[in-house]
């Protein structure tokens, strides 16, 4: 990969206009699907690339569009999910504000392929600059008529029909998006069925984020092959990386699929802020993966490396934490935040996060015992696996790491009854 491909568009005068996205040859790839293939065409296109999802699942995106039937009764939706919502996770947020049109041309292409004439974007409350430029992009789309009847001139036909969320991190879980846009609370589903089969309005709908469908225009403008010579085997393609924490540089990062962890943090992100300071740990994906310790985090990051490392790559929010960090302190602010948010359908998680926070908030201050510790592990172990969506594993997995990996810590501050990083959150 010789030079930005997702954020080529960033930064330039104009980016998000049009005219700029055009004379970077943007809408090309729309126009080879649909002029020069058929819609099986374009997602056998996709296929050979090996586009997996960005959104954190990491799910073959050719394939996931294949399973839309084709020859449904009904109508079909394409819908884009910008509801980016993970703590450590802002490249979404980028791309929809800097670079909208790259979005919406995946958007056009992926609706063309499994035969939705509606498409839906529905973007996070907050915010409002992503809103106001893909609000603007569509505007101009109509105009230009790369969306409504006859697109290109051809028989295609589509709409464009964006909506603005409230804020609920529940709502970035595919269902609960989908009961939103409905009008409905924000309540994940029991699957199956599955939303390809009976999705929005009860149809059969697709759904992928914003990162992926920025991909998209790019293997259909250059072809799969080209794609799939970036990266790794089965994990292919460029990728975006949030740097945060305790960072000399932190940002969104470009880099091919499986670039080391390593190369991120002390080279893209200019190491440790402190001088002096040494690396203790990592969470690799957004707070929602397990933590990593410094000594486990010399991997590729890829879906597949990071999981055999024992954690996921999830959104590619690189959270980094120097050695002055307390852990039980890190952990507790991540509890508090996932208590929060469940949406209290399932009494595992609305009831077992608020019961983890409450015994991690005991530990922080002084008033745990060894006991406890334990009961953490143990209540995250009943909440896995155990809810109807994934966010009550969200806070679980990362409670058992860090319970695990850095139990020391959290077995001191039982000893001395304080934090001995001085915290008093």
């Amino acid at each position: 990969m010789s030079g930005p491909i997702l954020l080529a568009n960033v930064g330039r005068p104009d980016s998000a206009s049009l005219a700029a996205y055009r004379a970077a040859g943007g809408y090309e790839g729309v126009r080879r699907a649909l002029k020069d293939l058929q819609p099986a065409g374009v997602i056998d296109e996709v296929k050979k690339a090996g586009l997996r999802g960005r959104g954190g699942a990491g799910f073959p995106t050719g394939m996931k569009w294949g399973f839309v039937p084709a020859q449904s009764p009904k109508a079909r939706y394409f819908v884009c999910n910008a509801d980016e919502s993970e703590p450590g996770t802002f490249k979404d947020r980028l791309l929809m504000e800097r670079d909208p049109h790259q979005v919406l041309e995946g958007l056009i292409i992926g609706s063309y392929a499994i035969g939705a004439r509606d498409a839906f974007i529905y973007v996070r409350g907050e915010f409002a600059p992503a809103h106001r430029a893909l609000a603007l992009a569509i505007d101009e789309l109509r105009r230009d008529r790369l969306i409504g009847p006859k697109v290109l001139g051809t028989d295609y036909s589509l709409e464009i029909h964006l909506y603005k969320g409230a804020g609920a991190y529940i709502c970035g879980e595919e269902t609960a998006l989908m009961e939103s846009i409905e009008g409905k609370r924000g309540h994940p589903r029991l699957k199956p069925p599955f939303p390809a089969v009976e999705g929005l309005f009860g149809c059969p709908t697709n759904i992928n984020n914003v990162e992926t469908l920025a991909n998209v225009p790019h293997i259909l403008r250059r072809g799969a092959a080209w794609y799939a010579g970036i990266g790794r085997e089965k994990n292919t393609g460029p990728k975006l990386y949030c740097l945060s924490g305790h960072l000399k540089r932190p940002g969104v990062v470009e880099a091919p699929l499986g670039v080391r962890l390593h190369e991120l943090i002390f080279e893209h992100g200019g190491g440790l802020w402190r001088s002096g300071a040494r690396l203790k740990a990592v969470i690799p994906g957004g707070s929602s993966v397990p933590v990593l310790r410094a000594e486990e985090s010399d991997i590729l990051m890829d879906f597949d490396s990071v999981a055999r490392a024992g954690s996921l790559l999830g959104s590619a929010g690189v959270i980094v934490m120097d050695d002055r960090t307390c852990m039980v302190n890190a952990l507790l602010n991540i509890l508090k935040f996932y208590a929060h948010e469940s949406c209290g359908q399932c009494t595992p998680c609305r009831e077992g996060c608020h019961w983890m926070a409450k015994i991690v908030h005991r530990i922080e201050h002084g008033r745990g015992k060894e006991a406890d510790i334990d009961l953490i592990d143990n209540v995250a172990g009943n909440i896995m696996g155990k809810t109807i969506c994934p966010l009550g594993d969200a806070a679980a997995m990362p409670a058992q790491s860090f319970v695990r990996k850095f139990r020391d810590e959290f077995v001191d501050h039982v000893r001395r009854g304080a934090c001995p990083f001085g915290n008093t959150q």
